[in-house]
């Protein structure tokens, strides 16, 4: 491989993706080694590999080398074209492992992002399509990214392992983000959600939704869970079912909880009723927590706040998730010192101890 000079240079696979999308917003190559080299099968998996596709499509101008092994990669970042764009994704992670990083990248498109990804919808790793919309598209709205354009939309569904789900996303070009301040999560006032099933019963989803509300019923009188079965070539090539649920307080603050049933051919058999109980608690827990921003959406908040103008943003943040708190998006990643960054990010945001806003009415 050829010497490249100026580049970062990095050791191991632990946060490939966010380096990557690091390294196409700053315009600074990265070389990163190491990846997995220990590893009974080293070297970068099919989902990895399908990213950095999914870079190349979208960017004018990549450098991209990948040795014999897969062990070593180095990218030099093109410039952000966006357009029209088609992506088929590994069905090894969910389409919310792209969709997190096209979140960070589309509004700094050269030309307005309208891409089509294929693949899983929804699993038990990745943040869901469902979820994204409900929680990070009102976030990226608050940094003055809108219009009749941005739109995430489920056209069929997949669930693993098969896949088969397919979603639209696009996004306007914003040169600018507006600075925000969220400091007063508020109190809860309505609770949404989405039980969804494919390959199976429908009477699947409406037992998701009965376990859910009874549980939720008990705090709140707002509730509301749609039911979403897809039939045919929308439901995709596999069996399976699963809940999402997002609160929403009187201050504009979404919160999210989500699970899915286990993969086909994979565990034991998982009852609707169970996973409705489980997520119910699981959006309770994530309201315990508090902030202005849900566990799923930390870093993106905190990308978009480095990003903005020279002017103070703060935002209120329940516990920090692992994902976040190891994430190159809070560790400093222009001088690899992560004190002095630290400091500095202290200075912008605050973290809140557990908060509970869910009353009994």
């Amino acid at each position: 491989m050829a010497t490249q000079a100026h580049s970062l240079s990095y050791a191991g696979c632990n946060f490939l993706r966010q380096r990557l999308v690091l390294s196409t917003l700053s315009g600074r190559p990265v070389k990163i080694r190491k990846i997995r080299a220990r590893d009974d099968n080293p070297g970068l998996r099919d989902f990895e590999a399908s990213f950095i596709r999914l870079l190349d499509k979208i960017t004018n101008g990549s450098r991209i080398e990948i040795n014999q092994t897969g062990t070593t990669l180095y990218y030099q970042p093109g410039l952000l074209y966006g357009g029209s764009v088609e992506h088929d994704c590994s069905v090894l992670r969910s389409i919310g492992y792209y969709l997190e990083s096209l979140l960070c990248l589309a509004p700094f498109m050269k030309h307005p992002l309208r891409i089509v990804l294929r693949g899983v919808t929804n699993d038990q790793t990745d943040p869901s399509v469902d979820v994204l919309k409900a929680t990070a598209l009102p976030l990226l709205k608050q940094f003055g990214i809108d219009g009749e354009s941005f739109e995430l939309k489920i056209v069929r569904r997949g669930m693993p392992p098969g896949g088969g789900g397919e979603v639209f996303f696009s996004c306007p070009v914003r040169k600018v983000l507006k600075p925000i301040q969220l400091t007063d999560p508020g109190k809860i006032k309505r609770i949404r959600g989405m039980a969804y099933s494919v390959r199976v019963s429908p009477q699947m989803a409406n037992r998701i939704v009965d376990s859910a509300r009874s549980i939720l019923n008990k705090f709140i009188p707002d509730i509301y869970i749609y039911t979403d079965h897809m039939k045919g070539v929308n439901s995709g090539k596999s069996p399976g079912f699963g809940l999402s649920l997002v609160a929403e307080t009187t201050n504009g603050t979404f919160l999210s909880a989500e699970l899915a049933s286990n993969p086909q051919g994979q565990g034991t058999a998982v009852l609707p009723e169970d996973v409705g109980r489980n997520c119910a608690r699981l959006l309770l827990e994530e309201i315990y927590r508090g902030g202005c921003v849900d566990s799923t959406n930390q870093s993106l908040a905190l990308l978009l706040m480095t990003l903005g103008q020279q002017d103070v943003s703060k935002v209120l943040l329940g516990p920090l998730s692992p994902y976040t708190r190891w994430s190159p998006f809070y560790l400093d990643f222009s001088s690899g010192s992560t004190l002095e960054h630290q400091e500095t990010m202290d200075k912008v945001f605050s973290i809140s101890e557990p908060l509970s806003h869910l009353q009994r009415r």
